[in-house]
C-alpha cells in the first residue's frame, strides 16, 4: 500500500481528497502547513506528496525546495486556475507534475497511479534487462534505468522520475527526433492530459540539471515547432 502525503491549509480539500484516496487503496496522511508536513517527513517519508503552494508557515516552493535536497520521491503541485507563473517555476524546482484547482480528483488519481507505477519501475532490481532497462551510454552520458542514475563526464546528476524518462526517451535513439507529444506518451499516462508547455518546461530543468555538471551542455536539442533530439557529443 503506496503512502500519500497531502499538505494543503484547505480543510475541505484535506478531507475530501484522502477519503477518495483512501477508497482507492492508498494509505493517506495529511498536513495543513508545510512546517508541519516538513516535521512529519524528517520522521517519515512518504512515497509521494501532493502540494499546495500558497500555505502558511512553509508555502509548497519552500517544501519542495526543502525535499529535493533529501529526496526524489514524485511530488504533484496544487496550483490556482490562473498561476502559471508558480507552474512552471516549481516544475523547475523539482516537481513532476501539477494539478490545477478546481480539479477533478479522478484526474489527480489517474495522475499519481501514474507517478507511482514509474517510481516502482525505475526503482525495482526485478526487471529484466530490456530495451527501456538496459544501461544507456551516449558519449559522455551513462544512464542506469534500473538504478535511476544518471552521470555526464563521471559526475552524477540527480533527476526526477519525468526527468529521467525524457532523457531515457531522448538518448535511446541520438539524432532522431521526438515530437512533444511522443514525449507526453513516454511521461504520462493515457488518460491524462498536459499541453506542450509542461513538456518544455521539463526540459528547461532537465537541460539546467545536466549544466550542474558540465555548464557547456547542449545535447538536447530544440526544433522549433517540431519537438526535441539527442545529439551524441
Amino acid at each position: 500500500m503506496s503512502k500519500i502525503a497531502l499538505v494543503d491549509d484547505d480543510r475541505n480539500i484535506l478531507t475530501s481528497v484522502q477519503m477518495t484516496l483512501e477508497a482507492e487503496g492508498f494509505d493517506v496522511v495529511t498536513y495543513n502547513d508545510g512546517q508541519a508536513a516538513l516535521d512529519g517527513f524528517n520522521k517519515s517519508l512518504p512515497d509521494m506528496a501532493v502540494l499546495d503552494i500558497k500555505m502558511p508557515r512553509m508555502d509548497g516552493m519552500d517544501l519542495l525546495q526543502r525535499l529535493r535536497q533529501k529526496t526524489q520521491m514524485p511530488i504533484i503541485f496544487l496550483t490556482s486556475k490562473d498561476d502559471e507563473i508558480d507552474e512552471v517555476l516549481g516544475l523547475r524546482m523539482g516537481a513532476d507534475d501539477y494539478v490545477k484547482k478546481p480539479f477533478s480528483q479522478r484526474l489527480l488519481v489517474e495522475r499519481i497511479r501514474a507517478l507511482l507505477r514509474r517510481q516502482e519501475a525505475i526503482e525495482s532490481e526485478e526487471v529484466g534487462v530490456t530495451e527501456e532497462t538496459k544501461v544507456i551510454e551516449r558519449g559522455e552520458l551513462r544512464m542506469d534505468p534500473l538504478r535511476h542514475s544518471v552521470s555526464w563526464k563521471g559526475n552524477n546528476v540527480t533527476l526526477t522520475v519525468t526527468e529521467f524518462l525524457l532523457l531515457q526517451a531522448l538518448a535511446v535513439r541520438p539524432g532522431f527526433v521526438k515530437s512533444r507529444d511522443q514525449l507526453m506518451d513516454v511521461a504520462y499516462d493515457d488518460q491524462v492530459y498536459v499541453d506542450d508547455r509542461t513538456i518544455d518546461s521539463h526540459i528547461k530543468r532537465l537541460r539546467k540539471k545536466m549544466r550542474t555538471a558540465d555548464d557547456e551542455f547542449s545535447a538536447i536539442e530544440t526544433l522549433y515547432g517540431i519537438g526535441y533530439r539527442y545529439n551524441e557529443e
